[in-house]
């Protein structure tokens, strides 16, 4: 196999849309408005790209950006030019996200991690753990608050981990770790994480920027 030069042992993969008002964080409008909304977003992916990058001074890692909406120029308008950008491309989540899965292991990854955006608990101290648990597991789950979870960290390219799942549910973890135990993978988890989703949510981000201030 060809390792892309851009493509260390573990690799982490970002996925996260393009912040165009009324088309992202929708659940959030009624409260926040559509540019309210989007601001949120930019602002929750800013922070996880952040966090990225403090793991990154101290751990030898690659990473990329999946994102939907938007395009490679907007988006390096807004991150930066120096960062690695795919489109998220077509198909429901799963099938996003093993496509994105798989790139990175045909380009030489060993271990690979994907987060989202939604969750502002994620930090480099989280992710260092999630790295540091796929030396001895299979597969690592960051379970959510909401029935879903916020990071998966696989050693190999496993399919029936994003088949016949009911994305965007509350049974999305319970559906994977049932799949998980049956093909017998060895799974680890990370400490349960609240999403930022909902209206009733808001205070968790609120939260998040009066520690960065502190």
């Amino acid at each position: 196999m060809l390792k892309s030069p851009d493509i260390a042992k573990q690799h982490l993969i970002i996925f996260t849309r393009y912040p165009e008002p009324g088309k992202t964080k929708t659940r959030l409008i009624p409260t926040l408005g559509a540019v309210g909304a989007a601001n949120l977003q930019r602002q929750m992916t800013e922070h996880t790209v952040f966090q990225v990058k403090e793991l990154q001074k101290a751990t030898n890692i690659s990473w990329e950006v999946r994102f939907a909406g938007g395009n490679s120029q907007l988006m390096q308008d807004w991150l930066g030019s120096d960062l690695v950008y795919h489109s998220q491309s077509e198909g429901d989540l799963g099938s996003r996200m093993a496509r994105s899965l798989s790139h990175a292991f045909q380009s030489g990854a060993e271990q690979v991690i994907i987060i989202g955006t939604d969750c502002p608990g994620v930090n480099s101290q989280i992710l260092t753990k999630a790295f540091e648990k796929l030396d001895t597991c299979d597969l690592i789950l960051g379970p959510a608050m909401d029935g879903g979870y916020y990071l998966m960290g696989l050693c190999r390219l496993i399919p029936e981990l994003f088949a016949n799942i009911d994305w965007g549910t509350s049974q999305v973890l319970q559906q994977t770790v049932d799949i998980a135990v049956k093909l017998q993978i060895l799974i680890a988890y990370l400490p349960y994480l609240a999403d930022v989703d909902l209206p009733e949510d808001l205070p968790i981000w609120e939260q998040t920027l009066k520690k960065k201030v502190g």
